[in-house]
């Protein structure tokens, strides 16, 4: 399944969530207009049989569903990819592991350079953040909106930005570069349909 070219990147909340309930969840925040899926997950109980279920319901609505960083995972479930971090050698072993129409995204936190050398390595997407204050990544650096400027002009490839955005402010992310906006909190806290919604119109202004 292929990469959005823009819209709302849907991460879930499973912190003290049963898999029923992450499951409804992300279904309704499909409906609400989000066009991808990662399933994060800090502490699963069984992460293969909810992996499984949410690329399930994930490839019902066509929308990929892709994995924070588990390789090995992401090609037990049949998932559309994998997200990693910083690790050198994790891109290359993502992609000989999971093929080459595999959705790969590298978090490069503040720094352009990295992002060019995720490109250059066959990265889908790159991913920038945090930029606001994240109850999910609360110890996460900081993140520029001039970075966001820098990237627009530097890379072929999408642009993520993630971190504390808010319906409210994401509109300046947009505008500074990003494609697609990663959200937990905002979107899982309290009645994902509708919050997907609001970020959703920001794409549409």
């Amino acid at each position: 399944m292929r990469f959005p070219a823009r819209g709302l990147y849907a991460i879930t909340q499973t912190h003290n969530k049963s898999g029923d309930t992450i499951i409804n969840e992300v279904e309704a925040a499909i409906r609400g207009g989000a066009v991808i899926v990662q399933y994060r997950d800090k502490n699963p109980a069984d992460a293969l049989f909810l992996a499984i279920e949410l690329v399930k319901i994930c490839h019902k609505h066509k929308v990929p569903l892709i994995i924070n960083d588990d390789i090995e995972l992401a090609a037990s479930a049949g998932a559309d990819g994998v997200h990693i971090g910083k690790e050198d050698s994790a891109l290359a072993h993502a992609r000989k592991s999971l093929g080459s129409d595999a959705i790969i995204g590298v978090s490069c936190y503040n720094f352009v350079e990295q992002a060019l050398d995720a490109q250059g390595q066959g990265a889908t997407y790159v991913a920038f953040g945090r930029f606001f204050p994240s109850s999910s990544k609360p110890l996460a650096a900081p993140a520029k909106i001039e970075t966001l400027l820098q990237a627009k002009l530097a890379l072929k490839i999408p642009i993520v930005a993630i971190g504390g955005i808010l319906p409210e402010n994401g509109a300046q992310l947009l505008a500074a570069g990003a494609d697609l906006l990663a959200v937990i909190g905002g979107l899982f806290d309290n009645q994902p349909e509708r919050s997907a919604r609001a970020y959703q119109a920001l794409f549409k202004r």
